[in-house]
C-alpha cells in the first residue's frame, strides 16, 4: 500500500494541534500502537514548535508536512524557509536551544523514530526527515 498527504500550515502555535491530530490520524493506516502514535504527535508537536520558534522566530511564514506511506513505513517531512540552523551537530546535543526552553525536542525527534535527518541552509530554511515503522513490522522483518 502507498498513499502521501500534505499540510501546509502558517507557523502559529495554534496549528501544533492540527499537525499532530493530522499526522497521527494518516499514520494510523499502519500497524501502530497507541504509544507509538504518541511517540510520533510528540515527533511532530516538537518539530513544528521548531520551527515556530527557532526558525520564524515569531514571523509568520510556512511549515510544509509531507506524509508518505510507504513499504509498510510512515516517511514524514517537515520544512521550513525559516533563518535554518548554523551548526546541526550542536542544535542535536541535550539542552542546546537558542530559547528559553529546556532544548530536548530534536532528542525526542531523534529517540521517537526509526530514521532521523536534518538539512539546514543559514537563511534559507530546515528539512527534518523521518521515518516510524510500526513495532510490528520491524518483528516480521527480523
Amino acid at each position: 500500500m502507498e498513499n502521501k498527504a500534505r499540510l501546509v500550515i502558517d507557523s502559529l502555535s495554534d496549528n501544533i494541534g492540527l499537525a499532530r491530530v493530522t499526522v497521527a490520524s494518516f499514520a494510523s493506516q499502519l500497524n501502530f500502537t497507541l504509544a507509538e502514535l504518541e511517540e510520533i504527535k510528540v515527533a511532530i508537536s516538537e518539530a513544528v514548535s521548531n520551527s515556530i520558534i527557532h526558525g520564524y522566530q515569531g514571523e509568520i511564514g510556512e511549515i510544509d508536512i509531507s506524509m508518505r506511506v510507504h513499504e509498510h513505513q510512515l516517511e514524514i517531512i517537515i520544512e521550513d524557509q525559516g533563518c535554518g540552523i548554523e551548526d546541526i551537530k550542536t542544535a542535536c546535543e541535550p539542552a542546546y536551544t537558542t530559547a528559553d526552553r529546556m532544548g530536548l525536542g530534536l532528542v525526542f525527534i531523534d529517540s521517537f523514530m526509526d530514521k532521523f535527518e536534518i538539512e539546514s541552509k543559514v537563511n534559507q530554511g530546515t528539512i527534518l526527515k523521518m521515518v516510524k515503522i510500526p513495532a510490528q513490522e520491524q518483528k516480521q522483518v527480523n
